[in-house]
């Protein structure tokens, strides 16, 4: 029997598809998407190597996309969907934008804020994390595997 796919699960496969773009672009494989009633009002994925620029996060490509559609800075009834964990810039944006819902795949024990800042994120938001934790982390592994033996 066919499982159902959860609303977190369907965002998160949307997310991934970012980090696939990512990817495609030779970029590291981070897709974000950010979500308010239903709709995908922002999406990103990494685009350092693209911009010359170490804060070109998924994460902070999708909250700025996000913020300018909904003509405001403030995320509150927002839920953003994440391939890996937040570091701990992309945390503080969230905690700033004030993100009801926080979504992510993969940990990440190295860079990931709960190791460096588990209290960045505002107190209300919610976190998720381990959503098609598997697939994210796979395609991580893949493309450091790739960079490591090229």
């Amino acid at each position: 029997m066919l499982k159902q796919m959860t609303t977190d699960e369907r965002y998160m496969k949307m997310a991934l598809e970012e980090a696939k773009r990512a990817l495609a672009q030779e970029e590291i494989p981070v897709g974000a998407v950010v979500v308010a009633n239903g709709q995908v009002i922002g999406k990103g994925h990494n685009l350092t190597e693209t911009l010359h620029d170490v804060t070109a996060h998924a994460e902070m490509q999708a909250i700025t996309a996000a913020a300018e559609t909904l003509g405001g800075k403030y995320l509150t009834g927002c839920a953003l969907y994440v391939t890996v964990e937040p570091c701990v810039m992309c945390a503080g944006a969230i905690g700033w934008s004030q993100l009801g819902k926080l979504v992510y795949g993969a940990s990440d024990e190295k860079r990931g804020y709960r190791k460096y800042a588990p209290e960045a994120l505002h107190p209300k938001t919610e976190v998720v994390s381990g959503v098609l934790e598997e697939e994210c982390a796979q395609l991580m592994k893949d493309f450091f595997k790739k960079r490591r033996s090229s």
